[in-house]
């Protein structure tokens, strides 16, 4: 997911999981859907952000293997000029693993890139 930040995930994923518990005995998704959607997610999907320390609260459930972070420049809501200054004061107190994964590895991984 470009350009939606991520710090939305969370809810998202608890009530999608919650959802799919509640229906499994009277419709048919026991078969379509076999695994909590949330599975899916951790599994198949990537988000990610340029401003939003909600999100970086979050990473436990956001899941530091499952977000990037994007300059979306030339939008005129990106953080240029000021995307390294601002990807810093975001990653302040994270991990210095799970910086390196944001900036950097889940991009490389997601796109299957050779470096």
């Amino acid at each position: 997911y470009s350009e939606g930040q991520i710090g939305w995930i969370p809810y998202i994923l608890a009530r999608a999981d919650r959802v799919w518990e509640h229906n499994r005995g009277w419709s048919d998704s026991r078969d379509l859907v076999p695994e909590p959607p949330s599975t899916y997610y951790y599994r198949q999907i990537y988000g990610c952000f340029f401003r939003d320390r909600h999100g970086i609260e979050s990473l436990d459930q956001v899941g530091v293997d499952n977000i990037t972070f994007e300059t979306d420049y030339p939008h005129t809501d990106s953080t240029w000029p000021d995307t390294k200054k601002v990807a810093e004061e975001l990653m302040a107190g994270v991990p210095q693993e799970a910086v390196d994964k944001i900036m950097r590895a889940n991009a490389i991984r997601m796109l299957s890139l050779s470096l």
